[in-house]
């Protein structure tokens, strides 16, 4: 079974090491992070192991003719990756995992023509973080009533994100906005400055028959740069997200979602660069929704205030 080779595996790591200037095996622990990308350093002719702290429910590869993912019900908490191509190559993997956790990797490999010899992840083992997200919907074990008086007494105590997550629940008839090719409906709640972060809350709805899995949300600034003959190329960078809440991450036909976030904004930009809230499914990473922000949002106030503007 692969599981007996990956401790023979690790065993071989804790005895031999590589001659210099040739590529060198490793072993390597991470922390699952909100928001966090986890490089996965590979080779041809090698096989890597991934490690997670509980069963993973999919797997999804952005370029599969270039990497082969396998994941096996027999063993629930591992993933294998292997590039199926001698040439450099580069793509992302997302693993969802059954608490509705994903974890995000960047696929690298350098190919057999490199000269350099790099490190090749043999074994990545993910640590579980102390909290993982915060559900506070149906998901939860106890769901949160916004109306009830236990509520609005500990509502006081709250921190910024955990009312504007609350006000956002609250919304009776958000408007929703469709996207070909999608099987959810997005809206964009607040959008409110806080010092040098940005607070946002959001809702989704599942439009379709079948049920969804929602990505962790991310925060984009793109810049248009003019091409030679082809148009113009895009670029992207992503921005931090501090933290984030959502109610769920698993949409049922109908069902919905609401969250929000707070993402570290960059102090200036240029007057080409628009800046985005990224949304999108689990199995459609390639065609992610973008939500476009203000740059300069409005000094945040109390949230249930703002109650008249949504018409509630």
């Amino acid at each position: 079974m692969k599981l007996h080779r990956i401790v023979s595996f690790v065993l071989l790591l804790s005895t031999c090491s590589f001659g210099q200037g040739e590529q060198h095996g490793q072993v390597t622990a991470v922390d699952i992070e909100v928001g966090s990308i986890t490089p996965l350093h590979l080779r041809p002719d090698f096989e890597s192991v991934i490690h997670l702290p509980e069963e993973v429910s999919s797997v999804v590869v952005g370029s599969p003719s270039t990497f082969h993912v396998e994941h096996s019900e027999a063993e629930p908490t591992f993933v294998y990756v292997k590039p199926t191509v001698r040439s450099a190559a580069h793509s992302d993997l997302l693993i969802a995992l059954k608490s509705g956790e994903h974890v995000v990797l960047d696929l690298i490999s350098e190919g057999e023509s490199t000269s350099v010899g790099g490190p090749i992840d043999f074994l990545l083992e993910y640590r579980p973080r102390k909290s993982f997200v915060v559900y506070s919907g149906a998901a939860a074990s106890s769901s949160i009533d916004i109306g009830s008086s236990d509520h609005r007494s500990a509502n006081k105590n709250q921190s910024p994100l955990d009312k504007a997550l609350a006000f956002q629940r609250s919304v009776n008839a958000p408007l929703w906005n469709k996207w070909d090719g999608q099987q959810i409906q997005t809206s964009l709640g607040d959008v409110r400055q806080l010092g040098g972060e940005t607070l946002i809350s959001y809702s989704i709805v599942n439009t379709s028959d079948q049920p969804v899995e929602i990505l962790p949300p991310q925060i984009q600034m793109d810049q248009p740069r003019p091409k030679k003959g082809k148009g113009k190329k895009v670029l992207a960078d992503q921005l931090q997200v501090r933290s984030f809440r959502m109610t769920t991450t698993r949409l049922e036909p109908g069902g919905r979602a609401d969250g929000a976030l707070i993402f570290d904004r960059p102090s200036f930009k240029s007057s080409t660069q628009s800046l985005f809230l990224q949304l999108g499914q689990a199995d459609r990473i390639d065609r992610p929704i973008l939500l476009n922000l203000p740059f300069t949002a409005p000094l945040a106030t109390d949230t249930h205030q703002k109650g008249a503007e949504h018409g509630l």
